[in-house]
């Protein structure tokens, strides 16, 4: 039989590593919470079960799994699989949860690395950080158990990038001088899980992001001149007019280093910055 994958959260993430697993003739099952998402995604080769991530928990989609990817946010209780995944099927040799690096906080523009301290300062943050925790204590309490945590930087790629609010002329070009961020792009991401699927490390950390931490307003003002247009003038952070999720996202500042996944699984981005990205896109 093929491997098959089973992939909590069949969101951006889940859809792009499950077509690519299933072009090498993998088996891919996976959850999303809509009858309609269900059909979409049926009709392109997935095996699609409808989960809103609550009890009772569908256990026959284990059946014959042999690898299992959460992509579901948890809550505030931490993490929902965990709490409804009672037993792992031995036939089952990688678990992969992803994270996000919003668990480190605010570390004031310094490299981050995985040995870092966790410092979370949104609730995101302090969510994703007791889900990390949960997990690894099960790794504790079973030493076999195959769990791998990804912190993934902000995510862009086709149809999810600054590209698509400079098209619609909505973006922002927010002045916060010094501040950057670290991101990363969909197609280097599914390299990074397909590369540890194949040399399993129970519990280790990867973070996942490209070379080049970048302000934003930089990489709005490259995406118009990939598309021919004026570049929106700064705004002065302090002046502007932004949401709760936009005041949290720029009050942490940090580079996330990825020297870990170059040197631990031997990945060489396709990306390794936003302007290689951007162009692809």
């Amino acid at each position: 039989m093929p491997p098959a994958i089973l992939i909590f959260g069949l969101g951006y993430v889940g859809q792009h590593l499950g077509r690519s697993l299933l072009i090498e003739g993998w088996q891919v099952k996976g959850t999303t919470r809509t009858q309609k998402q269900a059909n979409i995604l049926t009709e392109q080769g997935f095996e699609v079960i409808v989960w809103g991530g609550s009890l009772p928990f569908p256990s026959h989609i284990l059946e014959n799994v042999t690898h299992i990817l959460v992509a579901i946010p948890p809550d505030e209780e931490g993490d929902i699989v965990l709490r409804c995944l009672k037993t792992l099927p031995s036939s089952v040799n990688w678990l992969g949860y992803l994270s996000a690096t919003s668990v480190y906080g605010n570390h004031h523009g310094a490299w981050v690395t995985e040995t870092t301290s966790l410092l979370p300062i949104s609730e995101r943050g302090r969510q994703r950080q007791l889900a990390e925790t949960q997990w690894l204590d099960k790794k504790n309490h079973e030493p076999f158990f195959p769990i791998h945590i990804f912190r993934l930087s902000g995510i862009y790629g086709p149809g999810r990038s600054v590209l698509e609010s400079i098209k619609l002329g909505n973006s922002q070009r927010l002045d916060k001088p010094g501040h950057v961020f670290s991101r990363v792009h969909i197609d280097d991401i599914v390299t990074v899980l397909k590369v540890s699927i194949l040399n399993p490390h129970p519990g280790e950390i990867y973070n996942v992001a490209d070379d080049e931490p970048a302000s934003t307003a930089d990489v709005i003002a490259y995406g118009c001149q990939l598309l021919g247009c004026d570049v929106p003038p700064l705004i002065a952070f302090g002046d502007a007019t932004v949401s709760l999720m936009l005041q949290e996202f720029y009050a942490e500042h940090k580079r996330v280093s990825n020297e870990k996944i170059k040197a631990s699984l031997g990945i060489k981005l396709t990306y390794p910055t936003y302007r290689e990205g951007l162009k692809h896109c």
